[in-house]
């Protein structure tokens, strides 16, 4: 990632994608699924549906409880935004309407296979990255520019994921994840960031 500047209420955005050798319906059940990602994530730690949702769809909110080494522990709550499969999940943490950060999978059909994306914005309302901000805010940019490379690497490390259980024959409920560590570390021992965290 290049050095952009950007201060937290430019609402920071990072996205990736990658392709994948297998039906958008496969890979859209992999990302829809927020226990995967909580198996795969360096960050989040557990996850869970609440009232008495079992999947995704519009509306529904799951709980993700998070770690982070220079953050600490937290937890959050998040709506499902978008849910058209086999196309688009998309999730606000905490206010739907103004939330700490948004999270979208896209995926677009594309030769004999699909094209996955992730994306995230930071904002418009105030996460634990603004306290650090508000520590330090001279070094603002700075800090949004470090987090963004976490969530950049933490979202190479969810696509290659995605892509080999999407690749692995047999249903995708079957096949096990990638191992965590492989998939987490990060070059500067940061861990990859949850898709449910900001």
């Amino acid at each position: 990632m290049e050095w952009t500047g950007q201060r937290y209420a430019d609402g920071p955005t990072v996205a990736l994608e990658a392709y994948v050798a297998a039906p958008p319906e496969r890979v859209w059940d992999l990302v829809g699924d927020i226990h995967l990602m909580a198996r795969i994530s360096g960050e989040l730690q557990t996850v869970a549906w609440l009232d008495g949702a079992t999947g995704p769809a519009v509306g529904h909110r799951f709980a993700g409880h998070n770690e982070h080494q220079a953050i600490g522990r937290w937890s959050t709550t998040s709506y499902v935004v978008e849910c058209e499969r086999p196309y688009r999940f998309a999730w606000a943490v905490e206010d739907p309407e103004t939330p700490v950060a948004t999270w979208r999978f896209t995926v677009r059909p594309e030769g004999a296979g699909c094209v996955v994306e992730q994306w995230v914005r930071l904002g418009p309302a105030p996460s634990r990255l603004s306290q650090a901000i508000a520590r330090m805010p001279d070094k603002e940019q700075q800090i949004v520019f470090v987090r963004m490379r976490e969530f950049e690497r933490g979202i190479a490390a969810n696509l290659a994921a995605v892509k080999q259980l999407a690749e692995e024959p047999g249903p995708p409920d079957q096949a096990g994840p990638p191992d965590q560590a492989d998939q987490a570390e990060q070059p500067d021992g940061a861990p990859a960031p949850s898709p449910a965290s900001a």
